[in-house]
Order: C-alpha cells, then structure tokens, then sequence
C-alpha cells in the first residue's frame, strides 16, 4: 500500500492538472480538452492506451511486474450545464458549465494513481485498468465504455473495480466512508402527456380538459408511492415540471409533467414503476383524456459488493488510520452510472470529504451547486487511495491464489506440497 508522503512528489502537479480542468470544463461524452489533458498528464507512464470510439474516453493498463488478475479504477471527467459562482482563482473560463461534481478531482486523483502504481510496477501482481470516463452526468458513458470493452482491456475480465467521489458537503476534509449493499439510488425520468380537447374555459363541459388529470395524476403518485414501496426500502417520486395552457380562459388540448424516480433496490424500482403507469392510465381513464407516458430508466441501483466494500473500509483504515474511514449509515438518493460496472463485477464506490478547513461540512454548498467548493488537498489523498485499493487487492488475489495451490498440492501428499512450498518461497 500507500502513504500520503508517497504522493508528495506528485502532489503540485496533480493540483495544477485539477485546477486546469476546472478551468476548462466540459460536458457530456466529447471531452477533446479534457482527454488532451488527461494524455499528456499520464506521458511517459507504461501503460497501454487506447481511445473511445464513440466517446473521448481514456482507458490506460499498467501491467504488473507479476503474473496475476487485473483490477479497475474509475475517474469520471464530464461537467454539468452550471454557471460558477464559486469565486475560486481558478473557476471556470466556460460560461454556463462547471466542475460542480467534482469530476476535475476525480480525474486528477486517477492521473496520480497511476503514477504511484507506475513507480513500483515491479512489486504489482497483476494489471491495473484506469478507466476515464466521460459522460456520468446523464450520458450513461460507463456502459458505452462497457459495450467498447473496458473490463476486458487488460486481456481478461477484471476482478474487481473501485470507483471514488468527492463531497463538497456533509463530510470533512480527508474523511472517507463506505458501505455494503446498496450506496446509490436507481434514477428514472418520466415525462408524461395528457391530451384532451381543447375549448373555452366559459364551458369546460364541451371540452375534455387535460389540467385536472394531470393535477390528480401528481397527487396520486405521491399516495402510490406510500402505499407500494416498504417503509425500509423507500422510493422518491418529485414532479419537478408540470406545464398546461397559456391563457387563464383558454382550456389547452394538452398538458404534460415532467418526474425523477429513485429507488434503492431492483424490487422497489419494479413496482414503482408498474405502479406509476397503473395509476397514470387510470387516472387517464377516469378523466377521459389520452396519455403517452415517456419513461426512462436511467441508471440502476449502485450496489457495493459486501466482500469488497469490507476490503475498501480495511484497506483505507490500514493506509490513512481508523479516524479517518466510517461506515455509512444508509445510502444516498443520488444516482451513479458506476453502477453499470458494478452490475457487471464485483466492487465498490467510496466518497471522500473535500470541504474547505473553516468550512461547517454541515452548510456547505452541496455537489451540482454554483457555489461548491472543493478543497485541492483531497486530490493527493485520493490518488493513494485508489492506488492502495489497486496495489492491495491483487496482493489478496495473489495470496488467495497460493493459498488454493498449497492446499491442492496438500491432497496431492507430502512430496508435491513440499515443493510447492519451495515453489512459492522462490517466487
């Protein structure tokens, strides 16, 4: 593993690589300055690289100086349609976008742990994959690098993945925490589109008015939703659009509303939303009105293997103390397309606190606001996390594999396990 003094030689330059994205943030999955920035950063590094094809991704393998599994790093890079209000020096130079997530810190923070794993590549059992990624903020850009072949690029399936965010809020600088079992809600988007017949709002009765459908569908849900989802494995249904007419004497032919869904296990989302359409088209049916429902299931449920959520939560423990990691209570009700990997292998998601020293975690602005905060010192500290999760876990993979070698040699007799044990002790 790593320490945080291990990552001072890299530290400056990690923080100006950050700053230099915030500067130029961008959005969606065609990053050009950013994946430009990204290369340069990781020049001179032995790593295989390719490019996305259908996004300006970046996905580097440092091979290991031992036979061994592959693990994979996640950094996300996009940023959000957000105009800075952060009065930082280094705030964006883009008018109408900023690194309000802290993708900039996640970026850097990837760069750095491939320069720690690159200078003791010798000592790795295995290969590391650095996936940066474009296009986590909507664009489902994970899964494309999935479909491209990301968790195969260092020639087989890695074995594990581990992704890191920061938190502009709630945690302090420095502090980590984690959990097993769900970490992140499922996210769906709904637009729904009532129409009717328009007419004069004097005489409603030769009209078939859109409004109090959609007014009842919105009230409706809400009672849905209580009375579907388990108290202990809630659902979030917000309306956060409804539009209807434009004249106050005017019955409009049509209406629509615009809602987010969040739920936190693949049974809830099921019945959520079968829930919402049953209701929708009933309420439709009762008013006589038409309705077309647009629902799209944006990311699933963020699950952390509770095999690996245990190795990241000792693992940062070892490397930065046990004040400095805790288990989290319950889940947030964001939403992550790191999820997608983690549907594929196992792995885990971790966030780390980045609010500025004379900051009240507690008020500070939180992740997607103009005025966001991060602190630079988080970069270098989440550099040697993930650099530690990578170098550490195909320590683990290579001491399970020799522990299942000398116990097949065991039942094979004295003889092989003895030299099985020679074997070992020589590499």
């Amino acid at each position: 593993m790593f320490t945080s003094s291990d990552a001072l030689p890299y530290a400056e330059r990690l923080i100006a690589l950050r700053q230099a994205l915030h500067r130029e943030p961008e959005l969606g999955l065609d990053l050009p300055l950013t994946q430009a920035k990204v290369l340069a950063a990781l020049d001179g590094l032995p790593l295989e690289i390719t490019r996305g094809a259908g996004l300006t991704s970046v996905t580097a393998v440092l091979r290991g100086g031992r036979p061994g599994p592959a693990v994979l790093l996640r950094g996300d890079m996009d940023a959000l349609p957000v105009q800075e209000e952060s009065g930082v020096g280094y705030a964006s130079e883009i008018a109408g976008v900023m690194h309000a997530c802290g993708h900039d810190l996640h970026t850097a923070g990837l760069v750095g742990a491939a320069h720690l794993l690159a200078s003791r590549r010798d000592e790795l059992d295995g290969d590391v994959v650095f996936m940066f990624q474009p296009g986590e903020e909507g664009q489902r850009g994970a899964k494309i690098m999935i479909e491209e072949g990301v968790l195969d690029a260092a020639g087989s399936r890695v074995v594990a993945a581990y992704a890191l965010h920061v938190a502009a809020t709630a945690l302090p600088l420095g502090v980590f925490a984690t959990r097993a079992g769900t970490v992140l809600a499922a996210s769906d988007s709904v637009t729904v589109t009532v129409t009717g017949k328009g007419g004069h709002g004097s005489s409603p009765h030769l009209a078939v008015d859109p409004v109090p459908a959609l007014c009842e569908m919105v009230t409706a849900l809400q009672t849905m939703v209580t009375r579907t989802a388990d108290a202990w494995d809630p659902a979030v249904l917000s309306v956060g659009s409804i539009h209807a007419g434009s004249a106050n004497n005017v019955i409009p032919e049509s209406g629509t509303f615009q809602a987010t869904v969040r739920t936190f296990s693949a049974a809830t989302h099921t019945a959520i939303r079968a829930g919402f359409e049953r209701v929708v088209r009933g309420v439709a049916d009762a008013h006589g009105v038409q309705v077309e429902i647009d629902y799209e299931e944006n990311y699933p449920v963020t699950v952390n293997d509770a095999t690996e959520a245990d190795f990241v939560h000792r693992t940062v423990r070892g490397t930065f103390g046990a004040q400095r990691i805790f288990l989290a209570p319950r889940p947030l009700a964001g939403s992550e397309d790191f999820s997608f990997v983690l549907d594929e292998v196992p792995g885990a998601y971790l966030m780390l606190g980045a609010v500025p020293p004379g900051t009240d975690p507690a008020s500070a602005p939180m992740n997607h606001a103009p005025q966001a905060v991060f602190d630079d010192r988080a970069v270098p500290e989440a550099a040697v996390a993930l650099a530690s999760l990578a170098a550490a876990r195909l320590k683990q993979a290579a001491g399970l594999k020799q522990a299942a070698g000398l116990k097949q040699a065991a039942a094979a007799g004295p003889e092989r396990a003895a030299a099985a044990r020679q074997e070992q002790a020589a590499s």
